[in-house]
């Protein structure tokens, strides 16, 4: 499979999580649970998820459209190292905060393995 393949796919597993982050506050009934904690944290859940949301938009636009640029320049490999290391780190606070005995927990661990791949696996490639 071709590296660009790859970081295709990359900007396709993101917009998979812009959507389940879009989706947050009817999946967790945030409207209603928010409600319980102070208004400067419910406030500060709200901001940050809005802007991991821009993050991932960002690492997916410049994946589907500078995939050039991240395959042969310092710049974009060191950004697909830092990617990729972030999906790695990812997982393991999957495993820190949610741990690995519910089947959903541990589906979301071996997703987030899964996107430090496909990121990191472009540079090692091309090394």
């Amino acid at each position: 499979m071709q590296n660009e393949t790859i970081l295709t796919i990359g900007g396709v597993y993101i917009v998979a999580l812009i959507i389940f982050h879009l989706l947050l506050w009817k999946l967790f009934s945030w409207k209603k649970d928010l409600k319980r904690i102070t208004p400067i944290n419910r406030s500060t859940m709200q901001v940050i998820n809005i802007a991991l949301i821009f993050v991932f938009a960002i690492f997916a636009y410049i994946s589907f459209f500078h995939t050039s640029e991240l395959l042969s320049t310092s710049l974009g490999k060191t950004l697909l190292m830092l990617i990729g290391l972030l999906w790695l780190f990812r997982a393991v606070l999957q495993i820190i905060f949610y741990g690995l005995k519910n089947k959903i927990s541990f589906m979301f661990f071996i997703y987030f393995i899964l996107g430090g791949i496909i990121y990191l696996f472009p540079v090692f490639r091309s090394s």
